[in-house]
């Protein structure tokens, strides 16, 4: 079954091919050579002023990172991302030293994932990037400076037949995609009352 995007117009086969699975190979492992190209497409993505403030904890499935992270899964997200090879959680850096806000910090965080994504999925991996997290657990449990917010969680690996899930989840995944149409989502002049 594709997973492929049915577009409105012809975009890059790699971003008509992204999506983001549930049901990963608990099989298959990934190294941090594997994450390379993906934190460095990360690294280079762009932020405001030229801050950077994405930061990653990264846990392989069985270490110590990885375990400290599964408790913090909210819902659902507890009975399938611990099959993932990894759990990544993302970080945004939303105050300088001396307190002062970086306003745009999660905008920039989210470029940081976004570019992450695309590359992973270049890469033959696949990525679900997760809010449902306990944030402030994994706040303490990896001991963030003042400054530093966990936001969410990402799960990185390869696929698994949608019939390994949970017959409820299997079916969310195996469901048709869908998105707004570019008429919702774009506008050319102001909100109409």
């Amino acid at each position: 079954m594709s997973r492929a995007a049915v577009t409105s117009t012809p975009i890059n086969p790699v971003l008509a091919n992204r999506w983001s699975p549930r049901s990963y190979d608990a099989t298959k492992t990934l190294t941090k050579a594997d994450l390379n190209a993906s934190f460095e497409a990360a690294r280079w993505s762009p932020s405001a002023n030229n801050s950077q403030p994405w930061r990653f904890i990264v846990g392989f499935r069985g270490d110590e990172t990885f375990n400290k992270i599964v408790p913090t899964l909210a819902g659902w997200n507890s009975a399938w991302m611990p099959n993932a090879s990894a759990i990544i959680v993302a970080v945004a850096q939303t105050a300088g030293a001396d307190g002062t806000p970086n306003h745009y910090a999660l905008y920039d965080l989210g470029q940081s994932v976004a570019h992450f994504s695309v590359q992973a999925q270049t890469d033959g991996l696949y990525v679900h990037q997760v809010a449902g997290t306990d944030v402030e657990a994994l706040k303490e449990a990896f001991n963030l400076p003042a400054g530093y917010e966990a936001f969410l969680t990402i799960a990185v690996g390869k696929l698994a037949p949608a019939d390994d899930l949970p017959e409820a989840l299997a079916e969310r995944e195996k469901a048709p995609r869908v998105r707004h149409e570019l008429a919702e989502i774009v506008r050319y002049d102001a909100f109409e009352d």
